[in-house]
Parts: C-alpha cells; sequence; structure tokens
C-alpha cells in the first residue's frame, strides 16, 4: 500500500501530542520509545489482512445497526467510510504509519478521518483480539482456497501426463535400485493420490476453522445484547465459535494449515528430486524445456534444472515456518499475549512459498517430455522380472513363495554370470535350476509382459492406469460442479 497524500490537520493526533497514540485513550499520558513503536508494530505485514479487516468491520457494524447498538444513520456513514477505505487500499493511496502499529487501527483511524465521532461506535461489542482471530481466519480460509485450486491444477498436469505414458515403462526403484518395471504413468498417478490427500488434509483444517471468532471480544465476552450467529453467517462461517476465551487465544487453526502445507510441501520436494534426478545426463529419463531451465555462467553446455530445485529447497522455509509457531505458542498461558503478533508472518510466508511451488511443479509436469526408448531400457537393468518370475513359480508349479524367492535369485545369479537378461537365458539353462520350469515363464519375462500383468487394483497394468486417470477426471469434475 502505497502512501496516501494527507495534510497534517488531517492526521490523527492524541490530545496528549505527537508521541501519545490516541486509540489507547487517557491511560497513557505519553509516547512509546522508538524502539517500543518499531517492535510492537506489525503493519509491515499484516496489512495484508486489510481485506478480511474491512469485511470483518462491515458485518460487525451490520449486527450493530440490527441489534438498536448504534444507529441506522451511524451505521450508513461507517459503511461508506469502509467502502472508501478499500478503494483506497486496493488504488494503492492509502498511507501508512507504522505508530498506528497494525491494520485495525489503521483502518479505524482513517474511517475518523472520514466520517468523524461515528467511526468510534465500529468498535462496540469488539477488541482486537477478536478482530484479529478473525481477520486471520479469514484471510487462512482464503489461502486454504487458492492453494485447494492450485493443487486441483496440478492434479489435471498430471493426470494429462498420466495418459500420455499410460503404457510407457520406466524402472520403478526401491533405495534408487531398480526393482521392478512400472509405467511412467502409474509413477506421476502416485502424486496425483498424494495431492489428493494434501487437498483432504486442507480441507479438514478449513472445516476446523471455520468458526467465528468476531464477538468474543478481549476474553470474556461482552455485556452487550450483540448477535455473534449473525455476523458468523455475515462472514460465512458455520457457527461462532462457543468459548470467548478459546476464541482469542489459539492459533491451532493456523498450526493445522501449516502443517497440511508442510506435508504438501514434502511431497512436492520429492517430485521435484525426482525430475533433478530424471534430468540429469546420467538417467536421462525427462527434459525440460528453456521454460523452467537455466544455464552456467561458465559451463555452456548445462541445462541446469533449478525451478525444481527450488521447489525442493523452498520446502526448508514452509517446515520452518511450521515450527516457529509451534515453538511461539507453545507456553503461553490463555487468552491472549502479544507473542501471537509473531502468528501472522510465517503463516504468510508458508502460503507464499507454497503457492509458488504449486504452480512451479505444475508448470514443470506440463513441460516436461518423457524419453521413452531411455526408460524401456533402463526399466530392463537389475532383473527387474526376478519377481515376475517368482511369482510364476508360485502359481504355475504350486511353490511356497519362499522357495520361489530362492529359485528366482539362483536363476538371476546364473543370468549375472553369463552377462544375460533373464529373457535371454534359455529354457535349459533355467531347468539346469528348476527342473519343473516351462516355456511359459518367457510370457512373464520382459519389462512390457511384467508391467501388463500387474492387474491387481492400484498396480501399473497400463489398463489400470488409464482406469485411474478416468476415476480422477471424474472426481475433479464432480467438484467442479459441486463448486458451481
Amino acid at each position: 500500500m502505497a502512501a496516501r497524500k494527507t495534510s497534517d490537520k488531517a492526521k490523527p493526533r492524541s490530545r496528549q501530542g505527537k508521541a501519545a497514540n490516541s486509540m489507547w485513550g487517557g491511560r497513557f499520558a505519553a509516547g512509546p520509545a522508538a524502539i517500543m513503536t518499531e517492535i510492537n508494530a506489525s503493519i509491515g505485514f499484516d496489512r495484508r489482512l486489510f481485506r478480511q479487516d474491512i469485511a470483518g468491520s462491515q458485518a460487525h457494524c451490520r449486527m450493530l445497526v440490527k441489534q438498536g447498538l448504534i444507529s441506522a444513520a451511524e451505521g450508513k456513514k461507517i459503511q461508506a467510510g469502509l467502502e472508501t477505505i478499500l478503494r483506497e487500499i486496493e488504488a494503492g493511496r492509502f498511507r501508512i504509519d507504522p505508530k498506528l502499529e497494525d491494520i485495525h487501527m489503521h483502518v479505524e483511524a482513517r474511517l475518523a478521518e472520514l466520517i468523524g465521532e461515528p467511526a468510534g461506535r465500529l468498535h462496540t461489542a469488539r477488541s482486537r483480539n477478536d478482530q484479529v482471530a478473525t481477520d486471520f481466519r479469514l484471510w487462512v480460509r482464503d489461502a486454504i482456497d487458492r492453494l485447494d485450486a492450485g493443487l486441483a491444477d496440478l492434479q489435471h498436469k498430471l493426470l494429462a501426463r498420466a495418459e500420455e505414458y499410460a503404457a510407457t515403462v520406466m524402472p520403478g526403484f526401491t533405495h534408487l535400485q531398480a526393482a521392478q518395471p512400472v509405467t511412467f504413468g502409474h509413477h506421476l498417478m502416485a502424486y496425483v493420490e498424494m495431492a489428493g490427500r494434501d487437498r483432504g488434509r486442507l480441507k479438514d483444517a478449513r472445516a476446523r476453522l471455520n468458526e467465528s471468532p468476531l464477538g468474543a471480544a478481549a476474553l470474556a465476552g461482552t455485556s452487550l445484547p450483540v448477535d455473534r450467529h449473525m455476523t458468523a453467517k455475515d462472514l460465512g462461517f458455520a457457527a461462532p465459535m462457543a468459548n470467548s476465551l478459546d476464541a482469542v487465544s489459539d492459533r491451532d487453526f493456523a498450526l493445522e494449515a501449516l502443517s497440511a502445507m508442510a506435508i504438501c510441501a514434502v511431497h512436492l520436494s520429492r517430485l521435484a528430486e525426482e525430475i533433478v534426478i530424471w534430468t540429469s545426463a546420467q538417467f536421462r529419463f525427462v527434459s525440460l524445456s528453456d521454460a523452467f531451465t537455466t544455464g552456467s555462467s561458465i559451463m555452456p553446455q548445462k541445462r541446469n534444472p533449478d525451478a525444481a530445485e527450488l521447489v525442493r529447497g523452498k520446502v526448508g522455509r514452509i517446515v520452518g515456518d511450521l515450527n516457529a509457531l509451534l515453538v511461539t505458542m507453545k507456553g503461553l498461558p490463555l487468552a491472549y499475549g502479544k507473542d501471537m503478533q509473531e502468528d501472522k508472518e510465517p503463516v504468510f510466508d508458508a502460503v507464499d512459498s507454497l503457492e509458488l511451488c504449486i504452480a512451479a511443479s505444475a508448470g514443470m509436469i506440463a513441460d516436461l517430455k518423457a524419453n521413452a526408448p531411455v526408460l524401456q531400457a533402463a526399466a530392463g537393468e537389475g532383473y527387474t522380472t526376478a519377481t515376475d518370475l517368482a511369482d510364476w513359480c508360485v502359481r504355475k508349479l504350486d511353490m511356497p513363495f519362499r522357495s520361489a524367492h530362492h529359485v528366482a535369485g539362483r536363476i538371476v545369479r546364473l543370468a549375472e554370470e553369463r552377462n544375460r537378461p533373464l529373457e535371454a537365458l534359455t529354457l535349459a539353462e533355467m531347468q539346469a535350476v528348476e527342473p519343473r520350469i516351462t516355456k511359459d515363464v518367457f510370457a512373464v519375462l520382459g519389462v512390457q509382459n511384467s508391467v501388463k500383468s500387474r492387474i491387481s487394483y492400484g498396480g501399473t497394468a497400463p489398463a489400470n492406469v488409464k482406469k485411474q486417470v478416468a476415476r480422477w477426471r471424474a472426481l475433479l469434475a464432480k467438484e467442479g460442479r459441486n463448486a458451481r
């Protein structure tokens, strides 16, 4: 918000002089020390709450008028003044003064400049404690909605790629060692599932935070005849919070949202790490265009996956934001303590970082191209169909799995000694290990045969991948219809 030019006459002043803060009334005769002003001010970051603060004030004003606590004429002036302030802030014409501490006092002071004495009636039956708790819940709720939309977009991008590469084989890894063949589409679908759970956690957090603190006042409620159900409904909350102490003193809604964000960020980091590995010259599984890579200042051949690396790197900030707020809240007695002014910056930072990570991840998924020949060649390395051989022995020879595992292991060792893939061994060579093996075994060897055979629910078979893509598309389409 840029500075708004006003005359000295229009600036709010205390009767005690420039140094005192007029908002504190008669209790303080002198203003704070300069360092106190600096440490006490939160306007540098909580200005982001301006829309929520004005919306909360408008709802509160409507309730005060309905309850007869202020006149309709006063309410009309207050509402007009709040609309003016909203336009000024959105246009970048609002003056910031650190002496006014926070966004709430800035709005109140400007309202007094605009409409005079009626502005003082807006704070009837509320405190900055319930006001900021309400603003913050509204802001986090809006942020969750944006994050959810971003994750839905990421899912759509993943689904498009998963469908495109539903039958493209690649090595599946455990311990970063080739384990069994899977399809690239199946691998990408794993992240669709993760994003779905991330969205579920965010929605759960949103449902629990969706109660209104407004009207709890400082900590004990108010003796005035307010209608908290009215303001809760007006602001889109499910209900007013049932305990005034709890309403102003807890930030578990922010902690829960941060926790969901941290888990989501870890998922994005794992995807980013795989993109870093996959785009390396040693793997060459996928490529990214110039849009999501950078060069080197000294090595002209380099194409660095910096977008993925930055997604991976930002997770440390998001996890740190969660830890910061946990530590801030851990020793606070009820109800409000000024420590809780520190609640917003980690949440703002985490949301900013995660929104960027989600958008970058979606962009990279849409941009990447799979190197199918390299993926298929890699899928066959490391005897990744050995489990298929063991399963065949169980299914066709009625072997206990442990015995079949032993047989398959011996055949793998034979193939290693002769430097051949399993499917290149002769039937006679395999029968030297287990005489009952028949030529039918070759139907399960080879990576294409392997992935096609994995038809169990949740398995990597291309047909399964296509079914899961269709299932998720239907779920997302239903979400879209319900949202409308």
